[in-house]
């Protein structure tokens, strides 16, 4: 699939083992960072902290993002994101275990681009890391570059 990078924000190993098999499985070949909280998760997507050589213009193709995670939650990263004018258009996609109304209407509120609940069985995961794929990574047509700006 596409050259874009993938953010995978994760604090579960095997969440995120199971995420890069996943990835594995459907061919998807996209340099794939993993980061393992919501500060490293900002960190990385404004060039701040350890990332600080990073350019924050060089937006990824999409950001999984899981919601619960350690130092930052998931909601608060996705609300500093939209609300950076450098960050605020990168496609975020909540990819959560969590089950709560609650959380997908804060979700969509907060201007996350899609919400998708991990499925339990194997199959059905990789299934679903198949379809996010095909959609973000070759159909979406993201904003133009300057838009980034």
């Amino acid at each position: 699939m596409g050259e874009g990078t993938i953010l995978l924000v994760e604090d579960n190993q095997d969440d995120e083992a199971l995420s890069l098999r996943a990835f594995e499985r459907n061919n998807i070949r996209n340099p794939i960072v993993c980061v393992r909280d919501g500060q490293e998760a900002l960190d990385w997507l404004m060039g701040e902290g350890q990332y600080a050589h990073r350019d924050p213009t060089d937006r990824p193709a999409v950001v999984l993002l899981d919601l619960k995670l350690p130092k930052v939650d998931g909601l608060e990263v996705l609300r500093r994101v939209r609300t950076n004018p450098v960050t605020r258009l990168t496609p975020i996609v909540i990819l959560t275990s969590s089950r709560e109304d609650r959380d997908r209407l804060e979700g969509y509120s907060l201007g996350a681009n899609s919400y998708i609940q991990k499925p339990v069985d194997f199959e059905q995961f990789v299934e679903a890391i198949r379809q996010l794929g095909l959609y973000w990574l070759v159909l979406n047509e993201p904003p133009p570059p300057t838009s980034w700006e």
